[in-house]
């Protein structure tokens, strides 16, 4: 039987293909964008809640070193496939077709959301990676290339960070592999769970240490975090959107299928520790640096790394609660960190600069801009009523109840939680403030003909804010379906 999600992964690639074979450019990454949004929307339908693998296919590739390209998904996979799609979608419906190469251009965003959502689909730790890999070669190009700023020293830096992250892992991966039965080796994710729960696998620490390491570096984990903001800054706000929005949950994502359902918890304990203060120093020292910022794209890129501190700090603590608070912030993350950057695009596009001291006032002038650069703010700082808030309450209160309990004071969770709150006000200083001085105050008069945000762009820009919405009131939608899926063998 094909998969469904085969499709998910085809749609992408064959309309890049189409692109560089001559189709136009825009409407055909528009099209294949709404008809994958579209695919992953039937298929979320369609998953059971109930734990376990759907939609699963698998083809022999390299059946003698245990590598299939196998499919297949889970209500985690389906929640971050949907995301995955909505934000295509935005990012392409955002974007403006640059003078020169458009048609690369567009391949390039499109070759981006293929290898997202092949990792995030693929059940082969070989594709898994490989998936991953091949989403890294446009994101070089679309940030050397269409980028703005010092974007080849962009370029260059992200690309030597990841690069190194993506070997780190790759070794990790290799050592996990060599650590399988040699009778029984394979790179099927439910096939090494199953040993490792088993006790018939027994990875060792160092392999623990280098995943979770190269994972780290991927997601940009303190203090290997900044490739990121300058990257994002120098990005066009779609490449923006999809390597923030979605490729970089792949780190996460990794962390909830290779480490969550194969280490046992005594083999991360004695790193807690040092994983935690690594989790604060991107919510407290990550913070305060974005609060320095003047500029809103890299006041965006840092505030991106600082929210992976929250995430970060509900996969360590290894109970449901946090879990399925980190599984809903991955996809809240996702789709308000997409908006925020289209917004900050369109608003370079039409005043030429995101320099705080030159902005003001344009709320009078671009209201609809402006209300939807509240929402997406709001949805940011963790406002009740949007998916961050219910995803930052339930990683709080699971990590208040993680470690070991002490007989006074508080453990080393706690402690970290607690500190972790501080975060929220951090993120509140810096996002209201931007609101205010872009929007509110006087208004100079070079802008004072400047035109509201198009309809294109308000509408794919609102739906994300609409899914923060519903998923803020109705956070089961998703947690029913991702909850089921943290229950390993």
């Amino acid at each position: 039987m094909i998969s469904p999600l085969l499709c998910l992964v085809v749609l992408p690639i064959a309309g890049a293909i189409l692109i560089i074979a001559g189709t136009q450019a825009r409407n055909t990454a528009v099209v294949a964008s709404i008809l994958n949004f579209l695919a992953s929307l039937i298929i979320f339908g369609m998953c059971q809640p109930t734990g376990g693998y759907q939609f699963v296919s698998s083809y022999p590739v390299v059946p003698s070193l245990g590598i299939h390209f196998t499919l297949g998904a889970d209500g985690l996979s389906v929640a971050v496939l949907l995301m995955s799609t909505a934000v295509t979608l935005a990012a392409i419906c955002v974007a403006r077709t640059p003078p020169k190469n458009g048609n690369w251009f567009y391949a390039s965003l499109l070759f981006i959301s293929a290898g997202a959502i092949g990792a995030f689909a693929s059940l082969d730790t070989f594709f898994f990676y490989m998936f991953h890999e091949l989403a890294l070669i446009p994101t070089f190009l679309l940030i050397g290339i269409w980028g703005s700023g010092d974007r080849q020293a962009a370029a260059w830096k992200v690309t030597t960070y990841l690069a190194f992250g993506s070997f780190v892992l790759l070794i990790g991966l290799l050592g996990l592999y060599l650590s399988l039965p040699e009778s029984d080796r394979t790179f099927d994710m439910r096939r090494i769970a199953e040993l490792a729960s088993s006790g018939a696998a027994q990875p060792s620490a160092t392999v623990y240490i280098l995943i979770v390491l190269g994972f780290g570096i991927l997601v940009s984990l303190f203090p290997f975090h900044t490739w990121a903001p300058q990257a994002y800054a120098s990005a066009p706000a779609p490449a923006a959107m999809l390597h923030a929005g979605v490729l970089k949950k792949f780190g996460l994502y990794g962390i909830f299928r290779l480490i969550l359902p194969v280490f046992p918890p005594n083999v991360s304990q004695g790193l807690n520790t040092l994983l935690l203060v690594l989790v604060l120093g991107n919510i407290l020292y990550v913070g305060y640096v974005t609060i320095s910022q003047r500029k809103l794209d890299l006041m965006l890129g840092y505030a991106s790394v600082m929210h992976m501190g929250y995430l970060f700090l509900g996969l360590l603590t290894w109970k449901t609660l946090g879990l399925a608070g980190a599984a809903l912030m991955l996809v809240a993350h996702g789709l308000s960190i997409a908006a925020l950057f289209a917004l900050s695009g369109e608003l370079r596009e039409r005043t030429g600069t995101l320099d705080f001291a030159e902005l003001g006032g344009l709320a009078k002038v671009m209201p609809t801009f402006g209300l939807l650069f509240g929402f997406a703010t709001m949805a940011a700082v963790g406002l009740p009523g949007f998916a961050n808030f219910a995803a930052e309450v339930m990683i709080f209160f699971g990590a208040f109840s993680a470690g070991v309990p002490v007989k006074f004071g508080f453990n080393e969770f706690q402690i970290a939680a607690v500190i972790a709150v501080w975060g929220v006000v951090i993120s509140a200083i810096f996002l209201l403030r931007s609101y205010r001085r872009i929007f509110m105050g006087p208004i100079g008069d070079k802008w004072k003909s400047l035109s509201d945000i198009g309809a294109l762009p308000r509408l794919c820009i609102a739906g994300l804010i609409f899914l923060l919405v519903l998923t803020g009131f109705f956070p089961q939608i998703v947690l029913n379906y991702v909850t089921p899926a943290l229950m390993w063998p």
